[in-house]
């Protein structure tokens, strides 16, 4: 008898504590969506010879930046992807996951940097490394943002 009313309290517990799981993940859930309210939209452009860039970029209330990037560079396969990132002061720290061509079965991932001049996004120049898959910009060494090809200009976005 006294197992049993042992059983009846460990399974009440349990029961309780798990009511109280999850009101914590419905209060986590609602704080997430609005976290997750995009502030603005903004679109850039840039040309080079015949290259040509496309990015749009999804400003969210959290500080983190995502958004779509399309290159469409001379004699390469054209990329389509992703960036996501954060700005740092006045640079847009991204990563840009993308697949080249028509071949969706591999995805590529690399760094970018962009610096925010006025209404324009230069993108940066910089030594990059690679360690257990994955590629990064070392640590120390200065992001060139003089010398470069893509400077971006604001345009509107195409719905």
């Amino acid at each position: 008898m006294k197992n049993l009313g042992l059983f009846c309290l460990l399974f009440a517990c349990i029961g309780f504590g798990s009511c109280k799981n999850n009101e914590k993940e419905k209060v986590v859930d609602t704080e997430k969506v609005e976290a997750e309210k995009i502030v603005s939209v903004a679109c850039y452009k840039a040309l080079y010879e015949k290259d040509t860039i496309d990015l749009k970029i999804n400003s969210w209330q959290d500080g983190t930046i995502t958004g779509d990037m399309e290159m469409i560079v001379f004699n390469m396969p054209e990329k389509h992807g992703k960036i996501s990132g954060e700005f740092r002061g006045d640079t847009l720290f991204a990563s840009y996951t993308f697949i080249q061509g028509g071949y969706e079965k591999k995805t590529y991932k690399n760094p970018m940097a962009f610096l925010k001049k006025g209404d324009e996004l230069i993108l940066g120049n910089g030594k990059i490394e690679f360690a257990m898959g994955a590629s990064y910009f070392v640590k120390g060494e200065p992001i060139d943002f003089e010398s470069v090809k893509y400077r971006f200009t604001t345009v509107d976005c195409a719905e």
